[in-house]
């Protein structure tokens, strides 16, 4: 593999991940089998498996995986493969109405894994056979934790505890550990970037671009209102302090999350906890950016806004919500040009990773260095 080392070095003398590191499938490859296996990361959302007996399938890492909400409303995740041939046991996101039954030969489980039934596996209308006893075929299970209506994986199942890997941005974020409602259609929407997934991350994290890329934005939270965020292993971002609510035509606004400190009437922050999630919080409302690696220059993303309380999902703030989702909208398709660019740029072969401000790129330094010490490490 790769000498990372420099990448590693202190930010004035670093430089950034090589071209292969975005360009080159077994690097990617690598990935999958390393860092994406041994963190936590985001395959999906709540809100996409809302009832008892609604599934959705997902494939994340080169793993085909099977989101399946419980009879007591809680969240498992099963490798989406029949234990008896290797059959694909979904291929639709649905609610059932019955067991999770393979379209090959029938055998079934339920909502928590458990074979239920295996028909005619004795022979025509023999249902069972000594050679195989239910308890010892259950749905290979993938560790799963839900935080903040997101489906997180550790498909290596060697990670600490979830409340563990994420312990600090929980500790800084403890006064929006609240219920939160998802806005409903107007507030889902996705992009398909020609970009190695680590691109997202990197912009993301940084506000050193706002004024050339952003310039609306811009316009009222300035580069100068920016800070960095950058102080843990596995998670960095930038804030604001000038964060404005949004105030309809006839004096209306979003309800606040509650007990807020005096820090977020004007301020709200934007991390990427590494590798695949960015996540906005304001004190009006909350967004969270899944991004699924499609090969090593193809990235899907998907963005969900929430409110902070089911009175923000009524019809009364519909207009609103159109357009808090049209502005969050504009901002990221603007990111899309220069992600896709800077993948274009990995294909020029005298590029050495770049070189970083120590003033400015803090966070996505962070990240690159993160990066290096995963791959490293395996």
């Amino acid at each position: 593999m790769l000498d990372l080392a420099n990448v590693q070095a202190p930010i004035e003398t670093a430089n950034g991940l090589p071209n292969a590191c975005y360009i080159d499938p077994a690097m990617y490859q690598h990935e999958q089998n390393t860092l994406f296996r041994d963190s936590w990361v985001a395959v999906g959302f709540g809100k996409d498996i809302p009832q008892p007996g609604c599934i959705k399938p997902v494939n994340f890492a080169g793993l085909p995986m099977l989101l399946v909400r419980n009879q007591d409303g809680n969240i498992n995740v099963f490798q989406n493969v029949c234990r008896h041939r290797g059959m694909i046991l979904v291929d639709t996101a649905k609610q059932l109405r019955g067991p999770i039954t393979c379209p090959y030969h029938a055998w079934a489980y339920d909502l928590d894994g458990a074979l239920r039934k295996t028909p005619h596996v004795g022979g025509p209308d023999i249902h069972a056979h000594d050679s195989v006893k239910h308890c010892d075929y259950p749905l290979n299970a993938v560790r799963a934790h839900l935080w903040h209506d997101i489906i997180f994986v550790n498909i290596g199942g060697t990670a600490p505890e979830f409340n563990d890997y994420a312990a600090n941005l929980i500790d800084r974020w403890g006064e929006f550990e609240q219920p939160i409602y998802h806005g409903g259609p107007d507030s889902s929407f996705g992009f398909t970037l020609d970009c190695n997934w680590k691109l997202a991350v990197e912009n993301y994290c940084e506000s050193y671009h706002l004024p050339f890329v952003h310039p609306a934005l811009n316009s009222y939270s300035r580069l100068e209102d920016h800070y960095n965020i950058m102080d843990t292993p596995n998670y960095a971002g930038q804030g604001t302090m000038v964060y404005a609510p949004q105030i309809s035509d006839d004096g209306r606004q979003f309800p606040n999350f509650g007990g807020l400190s005096a820090k977020w009437d004007t301020g709200a922050e934007y991390v990427a906890l590494f590798p695949n999630v960015l996540l906005g919080v304001h004190r009006d409302h909350y967004f969270a950016i899944i991004l699924t690696p499609d090969g090593p220059e193809k990235t899907i993303e998907q963005i969900e806004l929430y409110y902070t309380t089911p009175h923000a999902t009524t019809a009364e703030f519909d207009d609103m919500r159109a357009t808090n989702s049209a502005m969050w909208r504009t901002v990221f398709a603007e990111d899309i040009q220069v992600v896709e660019g800077m993948q274009k740029g990995r294909h020029a072969p005298a590029y050495d990773g770049g070189k970083f401000s120590a003033v400015m790129d803090g966070p996505t330094y962070h990240f690159h260095k993160w990066v290096a010490q995963a791959l490293c490490d395996n």
